[in-house]
C-alpha cells in the first residue's frame, strides 16, 4: 500500500482521439480517487469516456496530459516493457468483449497471466481450476470459449483478472451476460477481493442492480467526473 491509502490517483486527466480531420476528446481534466479497499464504480452514459478513463487506469491507453499514479506508481514514467511488467503484476482487467484466445480451454485462458508471471504451467492451469470454481465454472474448465454461453465466457474473463491475485481490478461491464442472480454472486466474489487493506477494484457499468455493492459511485458525462457519492453508509457496508 501507497503511504497516503490511494490504490488510484488522476489529476487533470486528458485523452484525445483522432477522427479524420477532427480531434475527439475523449477525457476532459479527470480527477479521480480511488482507495485502498473500496469498490468505486463509473456511472454515465455510452460514450462518455468510461471505458477510455479505466483504460489510462489500467495502463492500456496513454493519457494526453496528466496525472495518473497506480499505488504511487506514474504510469507514463515506465517504459513499454516496464510498463507490461507492472500490470501483471498489480492489475486485473475484465474487457467487455472478453478477449479470451479461441483454441485455449477455459483454465488455460485463465492461466495466461499465472504464466506471463513466471509460474510453471501445471501449477498455474491447477490455480486456475480453482478460480473457475469461485465463479461456478468448475465443471466447464475444458472447454473451449466456442463451447460456452457469453455468460460462462464473461466469467471465464472475470476469473481470468483475478487468478494472480492483482491489487488493482478493473472491469468493463462485468455483468452485462449475467442473469441477476449470477451477476450478484459475481459481484459478491469480487467484492469479497476487493474490500482489502492492499487492493481495489474499479467497475464500469450500467447495470442498476449491482449498484448496491459499490461504496462510491462516480457519475460521467462528457469527458468529465460530474458527481462522486457515497453508496451506502458505513454500517450498511459492514452488514454486507
Amino acid at each position: 500500500m501507497n503511504g497516503n491509502g490511494l490504490a488510484v490517483l488522476c489529476q487533470n486527466v486528458v485523452k484525445t482521439y483522432a477522427a479524420g480531420s477532427q480531434t475527439i476528446t475523449a477525457l476532459q481534466g479527470i480527477d479521480m480517487e480511488v482507495r485502498v479497499g473500496e469498490l468505486m464504480m463509473l456511472v454515465g452514459p455510452s460514450g462518455c469516456g468510461k471505458t477510455t478513463l479505466i483504460s489510462v487506469i489500467a495502463g492500456i491507453l496513454d493519457q494526453d496530459s496528466g496525472l495518473c499514479s497506480v499505488f504511487g506508481q506514474d504510469l507514463l514514467k515506465l517504459s513499454s516493457r516496464e510498463k507490461l511488467k507492472f500490470r501483471a503484476e498489480n492489475i486485473g482487467f475484465v474487457f467487455q468483449a472478453y478477449n479470451l484466445l479461441p483454441t485455449l480451454s477455459a483454465a488455460e485462458n485463465v492461466s495466461i497471466p499465472l504464466i506471463i508471471n513466471g509460474m510453471d504451467r501445471h501449477e498455474a492451469v491447477r490455480k486456475a481450476n480453482g478460480v473457475l470454481e469461485q465463479v461456478g465454472l468448475g465443471n466447464r474448465s475444458a472447454a473451449l470459449p466456442s463451447q460456452l454461453s457469453g455468460g460462462q465466457q464473461q466469467r471465464v474473463a472475470i476469473a481470468r483478472a483475478l487468478v494472480h491475485d492483482p491489487r488493482l481490478i478493473v472491469c468493463d461491464e462485468p455483468t452485462s451476460a449475467l442473469d441477476h442472480e449470477t451477476g450478484r454472486h459475481v459481484l459478491e466474489l469480487l467484492k469479497s477481493v476487493a474490500v482489502d487493506s492492499s487492493r481495489a477494484l474499479v467497475i464500469v457499468t450500467h447495470d442498476a442492480r449491482i449498484f448496491d455493492f459499490a461504496d462510491r459511485i462516480a457519475q460521467m458525462d462528457d469527458g468529465k467526473i460530474v458527481k462522486v457519492q457515497q453508496s451506502r453508509t458505513d454500517d450498511e457496508q459492514r452488514r454486507v
